[in-house]
Formats: C-alpha cells, structure tokens, sequence
C-alpha cells in the first residue's frame, strides 16, 4: 500500500465492560476516524438467529443470519437497540465462538480497515481480538480493562432498568463465566499483545482515558526520526493528519 493509500489503524481491545467502547468512539470523534464496534457485528448475528427461533451454538442455524454482515453496514443498523437485548449478550459468545462466523466478520473488519466511511484517513476498531488477530500491524494497539467488580457494576447500572428482577451478583457471574469462556477460546484470548498500550479504567473517568489515549496516539504517530542519513532504520509511514484532529 502507497503511503499516500495509508489508513492508520487503531485497535482498541478489551473484556466486556471495560469501557473500550467509550474510550474507542471518543478517541475516533477526536481524531476524525472512522469507528467500528466490532461487537455489533456479532450481536447481528446473534439477534437475528434468535428472531428466527434458532440456537446460537449451531451453525446451521447461525448461517442464514451471515448474509446480513453485507459491507458497509448503515448506521440504523448497528445502532438497532434490540442488539443490546440481555438474552442478545448471552448468545454474543456463542456465535462468537463459530469459525465461520468468525470469518465472515473478519472479513468485513479487513474491508473496513481498506476502505473506511467518508474516506476517512484512519479507523478505530474495537473488539477483543483486534490486535492480536484481525490487525497486527496496527499503528496503534490499545488494551483497555478494569477489575471484574468495576465492570459487574456498570453493566448493572446499564441494563437494571430494561432487567427488573437483575442483580450485581449476577452481572458479576456472567462477566467472571464470559472472561472464563474468553480465555479458553484461542481465537478470543484474553489478554494484551505484546506491544499494546494497557488502559486501566478502573477509577479513571471516561475523559482521563481518552486523554490518556491521545497523548499515547501523539506520541506514536508523531515521532520523528531523527537517525543519520546513513542509518538504515526505516521511517514509518504515516497517514496525514485529518483536520478534525485535536490532542
């Protein structure tokens, strides 16, 4: 790819809850990128295997809802509130953890990444395998967590007036059995790259973060290099910089 074609790809990865997807909107608002909430390709596939009435864990009931990961997808869809459904989140991983969905949305994350909306000059993907698997060679990798507790109880906060009879006990057995389902799922593993940027959100507020997570992209993306002219270290391509961008 030219450098003139360069899209700067930011991979923002994270256990549910965590706040990555607040930090991941915020920080492509900042920068004039575009922003993709890879969840929100599987929570498709989820809700529209459960509408049909099939089973989430069985491919042949999960495939007819493939052809709906068409690119690119509009905004009323990935914005259909009925995805933030509690019996959506508990089918999430079980979709997930089919190959063939997996790839059906790979694909549709690599389209995004060569191809982002309004030819924007760089996008910010979050997920929970971003840097590691789907974009490897992103500019800049982000691993944004918080202790189970923390994220128990925003997910609570979240979803305990659609979900009356909820509890924080509950949330925080889901978050503890899906980090679990996380760790033992190759493709899903969860832990940071080795060369990402760890965000501990456990008491930071959502603008300290993405403070913190600007500050961390300027330095990234704006390094100078300042070797001889005999050296043989490679100077990094690096897209221009959108006129939205603020740090």
């Amino acid at each position: 790819m030219s450098e003139q074609t360069h899209k700067t790809v930011i991979a923002v990865d994270g256990p549910a809850a965590s706040g990555k997807g607040t930090f991941a909107k915020a920080l492509a608002d900042r920068l004039g990128y575009a922003y993709l909430d890879t969840g929100s390709l599987y929570r498709i596939v989820a809700w529209a295997t459960l509408e049909r009435g099939g089973d989430p864990t069985k491919l042949e009931d999960v495939k007819t809802s493939l052809p709906l990961i068409k690119f690119p997808l509009g905004p009323e869809v990935l914005k259909n509130e009925d995805l933030r459904r509690p019996e959506v989140d508990e089918a999430v991983p079980k979709v997930s953890a089919i190959p063939e969905v997996r790839a059906i949305i790979r694909a549709y994350q690599a389209a995004f990444m060569k191809d982002p909306p309004g030819n924007a000059p760089g996008v910010v993907l979050d997920g929970r395998d971003i840097g590691s698997t789907i974009a490897p060679n992103a500019d800049v990798k982000f691993f944004v967590t918080a202790d189970a507790e923390e994220r128990a109880r925003r997910r609570f906060e979240q979803q305990k007036d659609s979900n009356p009879g909820l509890t924080k006990e509950m949330v925080l057995k889901d978050i503890n059995l899906r980090d679990e389902q996380d760790r033992r799922q190759a493709a899903l593993a969860l832990h940071p790259a080795s060369d990402v940027c760890v965000l501990d959100t456990t008491k930071a507020k959502p603008d300290e973060t993405l403070e913190q997570g600007l500050r961390i992209v300027k330095a990234k993306l704006s390094v100078n290099d300042n070797s001889s002219g005999n050296s043989s270290v490679n100077k990094k391509k690096i897209a221009p910089k959108p006129p939205g961008f603020r740090l």
